[in-house]
């Protein structure tokens, strides 16, 4: 079955999903439109056919798919057009700027019967998806503690993404992949309690980046960091199991697993330091541990765009849920709610 499928702000996102879309068979883009000029000639320039307004854009009935990749502020609105207009929706992220402007999209959703989806690509990331793995198999034995970052050295970027108005700043921007890739491996766990405090390094208007301590009803302790004015980068990634410890490094997958090898360590040699001697701090004999590479992984992130239409065809659930959306939208919310504060949020979620 062939869907076309109209987008809506033609900016670098935008590009991304273009390249993407041109390899998926029966997929294809009608057009687009842009409140920029430059951009509108850019895509006719390409070859696409380029909307006399919004308005236009929703009236084309060959469609049944509208891609939103504009400034966050502008999801809500246009998603919400355009399902009223009969038209099925794939919003870029974060959805929208709260809680409850999400609630409102959901209820037009059910309204309309239109299907609306987030395009959560990071889930597709090949470190989260070792991650996942990793945890699946029970590698590092019982989990207690994870460490997810990205870390970077230029700021904001410049544009819209500096901006209050218009839902910039990292929670948003970057947070909202860190935390949906973090609450899916806790699918099933309450969210207990967060902290967080925010950076103004570069930007005195948004945050440029943020720190969250997140406690599951488990017991088992997260923390996730975005940082933009960092130039030494901590791992992407460090798991902690009662039976090992995981670190990748890097968005390449440099990293490794380092397990206990079930021998007792009964004579530990202490180690010296300047200022004495530590056994705790001593480092593990050879025989009582062993190294090994990460599990390989791989992904197609154009598999969201074969779900996405599987959906539209009564296929396949969607797999990208709005409940989960919701979730990452609340948690969002709390961790400005701490920054803002100081306070541990309590919560159930």
């Amino acid at each position: 079955m062939k869907h076309k499928i109209a987008i809506v702000g033609f900016g670098g996102m935008a590009g991304w999903h273009y390249d993407e879309i041109k390899t998926i068979e029966n997929l294809e883009i009608a057009g687009i439109w842009d409140i920029k000029e430059k951009q509108r000639n850019h895509a006719a320039d390409m070859g696409l056919h380029v909307y006399e307004g919004l308005e236009d854009l929703l009236a084309d009935k060959t469609t049944d798919l509208v891609l939103i990749a504009t400034p966050n502020d502008v999801h809500k609105p246009v998603a919400i057009a355009a399902m009223r207009a009969g038209k099925n929706v794939i919003s870029e992220k974060p959805v929208t700027l709260s809680s409850a402007d999400l609630q409102e999209m959901i209820d037009v959703s059910e309204e309309t019967g239109r299907f609306l989806t987030v395009h959560q690509n990071r889930r597709w990331d090949e470190d989260f998806m070792t991650v996942k793995k990793i945890l699946e198999e029970g590698k590092l034995g019982e989990l207690f503690r994870l460490e997810s970052r990205v870390h970077g050295s230029r700021g904001i970027p410049g544009d819209w993404r500096q901006e209050k108005e218009h839902g910039g700043g990292m929670i948003l921007d970057w947070g909202v992949h860190l935390l949906d890739q973090l609450l899916l491996l806790f699918a099933d766990v309450p969210l207990y309690s967060v902290y967080a405090t925010v950076t103004h390094v570069t930007n005195q208007l948004v945050d440029d980046g943020f720190y969250t301590e997140l406690v599951f009803e488990n017991g088992v302790s997260a923390m996730v960091e975005v940082g933009t004015s960092n130039f030494v980068s901590l791992p992407r990634w460090y798991v902690l199991g009662t039976d090992g410890t995981a670190v990748i490094e890097d968005w390449q997958l440099n990293g490794k697993i380092v397990r206990a090898s079930g021998v007792d360590e009964k004579d530990v040699m202490p180690v010296i330091t300047a200022a004495g001697l530590t056994k705790t701090m001593a480092p593990r004999r050879d025989d009582s541990i062993f190294t090994e590479p990460l599990p390989e992984v791989k992904s197609d992130v154009r598999e969201f765009y074969y779900n996405v239409m599987a959906v539209l065809e009564g296929r396949e659930e969607s797999l990208i849920r709005l409940p989960q959306v919701m979730r990452v939208m609340k948690l969002m919310e709390a961790i400005g709610r701490s920054a803002e504060t100081g306070e541990v949020i309590k919560l159930r979620l």
